[in-house]
């Protein structure tokens, strides 16, 4: 039954505990873009350019920041970093919505650095606590949990900022990061297994797992990124020259449920597959959607085959790191895949917006679904050179924890 794997995967110790931790941290943490903007361009009144500055500056930040904090919990462990991380947003949330625009933009790249790490320790104390043969299903379902901490956040940070203040809205998000981290600081997850500690393999140089098969592998992500980020711009340009932008809330609604759907199925099965293929066949279905004509609802249709693949695009690479990449230094891996998601679509923001204003919103799918494929092409002469299972022998990933109670806070950190 494919409710099977997921009974399976939330019998773990621990694993139901992180993941609702992870997406009650997720929602504030999604809300933070929207806020921002909302803040600077409406309440401040400067305009969506200098909002755009703002979103640069912390997307630098956290572009930076999301592999050095892995790292550091790989070095000292998971509980120190989200210490300075959680002081440090709350710092910021504190009193972001006070500051002059020129502080801001410091403050909002200083926090970005600082930012909370919650995507990749999620995923980083996944790949510890469960077992390789159900990593799949546990992706995938973090994957869905993504996906509603989306669908949720910004629309909140609207709703705050449009009924409440920016102010008071802002405070609410640092709140809710800070008992998040806070949260996260008690829990403690493991980020390694019992067994990979046991074990006291000795550090692996990044030489031996930085490999241009991962290389490949972190290209890939941001081309799925790319596609995602420029299908919605595209999406949004279409329905707003329609005159239908009332519906736009709805459509992305509805192309994030089929989304969950298509991560539910995926992590459901007996067997996945390649990154590489998942997202070639997602940008090849994006590429024909700007071609259909007539109302919303049928761009709204020739948009869910490839949103289908969405969620399994992106929770497949996260299953494919956590095989290639040894144990040391996973926290660092998994910042360089939160790195790889930023770049891609802060790539393809300004791309996708120069071919709606240039050519129209349809030619912008194309352009999605051509990176998209393009990207893996590149990347497939280096995926055939991947690791193999002789090579990964001497940092192989072992079993969960599987220990009842304790198994959150074993000793599975340094």
């Amino acid at each position: 039954m494919a409710l099977d794997p997921y009974r399976r995967l939330l019998k773990i110790p621990g694993i139901p505990t992180l993941l609702l931790v992870g997406l009650l941290a997720r929602v504030p943490n999604t809300a933070t873009g929207m806020a921002l903007t909302l803040h600077v361009a409406e309440v401040m009144k400067l305009g969506y350019g200098k909002a755009g500055i703002i979103a640069m500056a912390s997307t630098i930040g956290m572009a930076i920041g999301s592999p050095l904090s892995g790292r550091l919990v790989d070095k000292h462990g998971l509980r120190p970093v989200l210490i300075v991380t959680t002081v440090a947003t709350a710092a910021f949330w504190a009193c972001a919505w006070a500051l002059p625009f020129p502080v801001l933009v410091v403050a909002a790249a200083v926090a970005g650095l600082l930012a909370l790490p919650v995507f990749s320790v999620t995923r980083q104390c996944l790949a510890a606590m469960v077992p390789v043969d159900q990593r799949r299903s546990g992706f995938a379902l973090d994957s869905m949990l993504v996906e509603l901490s989306y669908m949720a956040g910004p629309a909140l940070a609207v709703a705050g900022i449009t009924t409440l203040s920016s102010g008071v809205t802002m405070t609410i998000i640092g709140v809710g990061m800070s008992v998040a981290g806070v949260a996260l600081i008690l829990l403690n997850p493991p980020t390694r297994s019992v067994e990979e500690v046991e074990e006291q393999a000795p550090r692996v140089p990044r030489r031996q797992w930085f490999t241009p098969a991962f290389v490949a592998l972190l290209g890939t992500v941001a081309a799925a990124t790319f596609v995602l980020t420029a299908s919605e711009l595209a999406l949004v340009a279409t329905m707003n020259h329609a005159g239908q932008t009332v519906w736009v809330g709805l459509a992305v609604a509805i192309w994030c449920v089929f989304s969950l759907i298509g991560a539910f199925v995926y992590g459901g099965l007996s067997r996945g597959a390649s990154p590489l293929a998942l997202i070639a066949a997602m940008g090849l279905l994006t590429i024909p959607v700007g071609l259909v004509g007539g109302s919303w609802h049928w761009l709204v249709l020739a948009l869910l085959p490839a949103g289908l693949l969405c969620a399994p695009s992106l929770s497949s690479t996260g299953d494919v790191l956590s095989r290639w990449v040894p144990s040391g230094a996973r926290g660092e891996a998994m910042g360089l895949q939160s790195t790889a998601l930023l770049v891609g679509g802060a790539v393809s923001a300004p791309i996708a917006g120069a071919v709606i204003d240039g050519s129209g919103p349809e030619w912008a799918f194309v352009v999605a679904g051509l990176v998209g494929v393009a990207m893996v092409l590149v990347a497939l002469p280096f995926w055939r050179r991947r690791p193999v299972a002789s090579e990964l022998a001497p940092f192989k990933i072992g079993p969960a924890v599987t220990t009842a109670g304790p198994a959150v806070t074993a000793p599975a950190r340094e």
